[in-house]
């Protein structure tokens, strides 16, 4: 007589606590990759408009008239955001004192920061979910599998005589655990890591801006107090 070891006859044969372990990493694994797709278009947006503004900053239009064409959008992201904000304070600060012109990239510069960590925090939102599947995955596989052995063996141990054929299915169904896991585990990380390297470089990316823009200013208010 052939026994049936198709994967499909296996997961449905497992016991409650196995079938239970590969349902929560099915649905592990799904929600991974519906973050990772997400994730993965937010991230690249943003790499391009970081791109685009830097060529439109560098072009040589003017700081006002860049300022204006931000105003009009209702939503800023990137290194919009952080220009946008920065310069609305440096208008603020100029005009609430405008006998402290050189000091103003100070609060500029806090300006600006508090926008770009609201930034990195907003790409960094649910990164979290994607280290602990990539972390937890394999062990909640593996324990899967080694509640099923267990069974197994229990099972074996009642029967007076074993076969290979017996034993074989209990063990399958429960590798499958771990298969499962390690299935859910591995995009994650992946994942995880790449995004976080694309990440980093965001972060750079603004804060060489800021560094860039806050000089731009001074000069800015250097030439302001001359021909004020």
């Amino acid at each position: 007589m052939t026994t049936d070891l198709s994967i499909l006859k296996l997961i449905m044969d497992a016991s409650l606590v196995v079938k239970i372990v590969m349902i929560l990493l099915v649905l592990a694994s799904l929600l991974s990759w519906t973050l990772i797709m997400v994730k993965s278009s937010t991230i690249n947006s943003t790499q391009s408009n970081v791109t685009q503004f830097e060529e439109r900053f560098w072009s040589g239009v003017s700081l006002n008239s860049l300022y204006e064409e931000l105003s009009q959008k209702t939503q800023r992201r990137g290194l919009e955001r952080i220009f946008y904000d920065g310069f609305h304070e440096y208008k603020r600060a100029l005009n609430t004192d405008p006998t402290s012109r050189l000091s103003v990239t100070d609060s500029v510069q806090r300006s600006m920061r508090v926008a770009a960590s609201k930034e990195v925090d907003e790409l960094e939102r649910n990164l979290a979910f994607l280290a602990t599947v990539g972390s937890t995955s394999p062990y909640v596989g593996l324990f899967g599998t080694v509640w099923g052995i267990m069974n197994s063996f229990i099972s074996l141990g009642q029967m007076q005589q074993a076969t290979l054929g017996v034993v074989a299915p209990g063990i399958a169904e429960a590798l499958i655990a771990t298969a499962i896991g390690l299935f859910a585990a591995i995009p994650a990380v992946i994942a995880y890591n790449r995004f976080s390297d694309k990440i980093d470089r965001l972060v750079v990316s603004y804060d060489n801006f800021r560094e860039e823009f806050t000089a731009l200013l001074e000069r800015h208010a250097v030439t302001q107090r001359k021909l004020a």
